[in-house]
């Protein structure tokens, strides 16, 4: 699909580029900057939740179009952190329409922060889960325990660069988004490495 669309934009006059997955989406975009971001909400390596937080922060000048076809309504999911929604599936023409209109549309302001959005991906030594985040200051990332706090934002601290993170943690294939965040206590913030 990612190769199709691609070939339908440059046919079409637009100069496309592609990204296998969020984190090369990530270091083509440092190289130059586009003006439209269609982004699959469901990538390997850095799924489109996390990559469209950080574009939010980073390249807020980048009109972004999530895509999915988990969702079966053509708006943005709730969470989602986008200008615009293609439902997979259908049709290059609506597609179309949503770039096109891309120019009657205002970047809506945003108070709070976007959270970045992790699936679980893993369990210590001792059994307890954890997911790994990418900062969206600096790029790197890092383990952060959870316990039991799926479908929540929650916030805690780059581990390099201390600046403030707001993540919420989804179960795979889960179509719920998490509640509001609220600042949790520093005693509560906790990071376990992986064994």
């Amino acid at each position: 699909m990612r190769t199709s669309l691609a070939e339908v934009f440059t046919y079409l006059g637009y100069r496309a580029r592609s990204a296998t997955d969020g984190l090369a989406a990530l270091k083509g975009i440092r190289e130059e900057v586009p003006d439209i971001l269609l982004s699959d909400l469901n990538m390997p390596e850095m799924s489109g939740f996390e990559l469209l937080s950080i574009i939010h922060r980073r390249f807020p000048a980048i009109y972004v179009i999530a895509m999915s076809g988990l969702f079966t309504e053509n708006r943005i999911p709730s969470g989602v952190t986008a200008d615009a929604f293609y439902t997979k599936g259908c049709g290059v023409s609506d597609l179309l329409k949503i770039v096109e209109a891309r120019s009657l549309q205002t970047r809506e302001h945003r108070d709070t922060p976007e959270p970045i959005w992790v699936e679980k991906n893993g369990h210590d030594a001792s059994g307890g889960g954890f997911v790994t985040i990418a900062c969206p200051e600096c790029f790197r990332t890092f383990p952060q325990a959870i316990n039991g706090t799926a479908n929540l934002i929650l916030d805690t601290s780059c581990v390099f660069c201390q600046s403030c993170i707001h993540y919420a943690i989804v179960e795979p294939r889960s179509l719920e988004f998490p509640q509001p965040w609220k600042p949790s206590s520093p005693e509560d913030r906790s990071i376990a490495p992986p064994h």
